[in-house]
């Protein structure tokens, strides 16, 4: 890490803000990479009656003020149980709201044998299909549909993920280099991914988390630098190592989305499927820019201020983060 970098990390913290706050909406940056998820819980009591309530709430107010649930046709609910009668919990079931307020929603139901089905609703699948046992008949172009959707909505919503890709448009170029750093990086988040969805790995978050973060102030530096250093020499190596450690925290938030039992693979598939193509789309917005402001003269100095920016908001993660690994 440059002595130029941190020395200039004072200096542009409070510009730094501002332009990322103009940028992402006043976001909550130090949570960045994680989506807002409600969990709803049934259990059935009797044959076609159901108990149900809410999970722990991802805001400071109850999730029943931002989501409203629509039970399926001939089940009648209140704040506490659903009577669905002989039909059982046969039906459409939908989730008005999600999407909105909160990124998903986790439906659990454990049916009266013990048994017990999950389901992913989110913007693009505000409902699902239930037939009043644990036997889910959703067909693989559901799931890939479904998950694909929330891969592309996760990457979009994890702003660290995006400056770690943008710090590495701004330390490659658009050339043939890119090609291979951003294939490194795709390959090697896609192997921890699946492993740690598969439970084959598994690592604590915040570690993860605080890694994240200092790949990011790592590339920046990098960046920013002008010395011929092994990073720049050898980005697509660079990206590969980071890309490891950012596949854990894509695993993580798959884990609280919930994988299907049936159909697992097509459902992790579907989820990779659609961090890729969000992240194709930013790098095909970034290069857009690019070919739009290269020959202006103010474009040097908005590329430094861009990576002071990240830089300076991804060691405030790193620090941030580094606390939280005590607790």
């Amino acid at each position: 890490m440059t002595l130029r970098f941190w020395l200039s990390v004072g200096r542009s913290i409070a510009l730094a803000a501002s332009l990322v706050l103009t940028l992402f909406g006043v976001c909550n940056v130090a949570n960045a990479h994680e989506m807002t998820l409600a969990e709803v819980t049934m259990r059935e009591v009797t044959p076609g009656q159901f108990v149900w309530s809410w999970g722990l709430p991802g805001k400071n107010k109850p999730i029943a003020q931002d989501l409203t649930i629509v039970w399926p046709e001939g089940c009648v609910g209140d704040e506490r149980a659903v009577r669905c009668g002989t039909k059982r919990l046969a039906g459409t079931l939908a989730i008005q709201g999600v999407g909105d307020n909160y990124s998903a929603a986790i439906l659990s139901v454990t049916w009266l044998g013990g048994e017990r089905s999950t389901y992913t609703l989110s913007k693009n699948r505000a409902s699902v299909r239930l037939f009043g046992s644990q036997l889910d008949d959703r067909n693989a172009w559901e799931l890939l549909t479904t998950y694909t959707g929330l891969g592309v909505e996760h990457i979009l919503n994890g702003v660290d993920h995006l400056f770690f890709v943008l710090s590495l448009l701004f330390l490659v170029g658009f050339n043939k280099r890119l090609v291979a750093t951003i294939t490194a990086f795709t390959v090697a988040h896609s192997i921890t991914l699946a492993a740690s969805a598969l439970g084959a790995l598994s690592m604590r978050p915040p570690p993860v988390e605080a890694i994240i973060a200092m790949s990011i102030v790592l590339v920046c530096a990098e960046a920013l630098g002008n010395r011929d250093t092994l990073t720049k020499r050898l980005p697509a190596i660079v990206s590969f190592v980071f890309g490891l450690v950012h596949g854990l925290g894509f695993a993580g938030a798959l884990r609280d989305i919930g994988l299907p039992e049936n159909n697992l693979t097509v459902a992790l598939l579907g989820f990779n499927l659609g961090v890729e193509a969000g992240q194709l789309l930013v790098i095909g917005l970034a290069w857009l820019l690019t070919i739009s402001v290269r020959r202006a003269t103010w474009s040097a100095p908005a590329r430094q201020l861009v990576l002071y920016a990240i830089g300076s908001i991804a060691v405030y993660w790193t620090l941030v983060r580094l606390a939280l690994i005590a607790f």
